[in-house]
């Protein structure tokens, strides 16, 4: 099974990915994906492969895509992982589910938090303009319709946010 992760920005997925993945090492059933993304390694946010755009053409991937002036790339090796029954978990933007779906076994676990928290997440990581903030809080993408989804509401203590995050990501 692919597990899509999806939210907001400010919701916490790298909070939840970060712990679970703590939590859950050693455990040979899950792989938690390590995107591709041409952003420099010190941006700060996720643990990832830094990559140039050459770099990012030259590498084989399941699924990518572009946003905020990025791209992003899921290897294509998590179908090795998905034939041999391993749960592959990866944090990827709405806009790829559809095609994923279509591809690999999906579930998605879509990270929330109610507004007032996502702008306070959002202003402490000093990264947008309060202007980029209300756009982000505006943005509204639906999901596919059809693909199983489990909501994994991130609005108390990181602790119980990734206890919650694991019994989705075990249902």
């Amino acid at each position: 099974m692919l597990v899509l992760v999806v939210g907001a920005s400010g919701a916490g997925k790298d909070t939840l990915l970060a712990g679970a993945r703590e939590r859950l090492r050693g455990d040979a059933s899950v792989r938690f994906v390590r995107r591709a993304i041409t952003r420099p390694a010190d941006a700060g946010g996720e643990d990832h492969d830094a990559v140039t755009d050459a770099e990012f053409d030259s590498r084989d991937f399941a699924l990518c895509w572009g946003a905020h002036g990025l791209r992003y790339g899921i290897p294509a090796d998590i179908a090795a992982d998905l034939a041999l029954g391993v749960i592959v978990v990866a944090n990827v933007s709405r806009g790829v589910i559809a095609e994923a779906a279509e591809r690999f076994p999906t579930r998605v676990i879509e990270v929330t938090a109610p507004p007032e928290i996502l702008a306070a997440r959002l202003s402490q990581r000093g990264r947008e303009t309060a202007d980029d903030i209300a756009r982000r809080l505006a943005r509204n993408v639906a999901l596919p319709a059809g693909v199983e989804t489990v909501t994994v509401l991130n609005d108390a203590t990181p602790e119980e946010g990734i206890a919650r995050f694991i019994a989705a990501l075990r249902r």
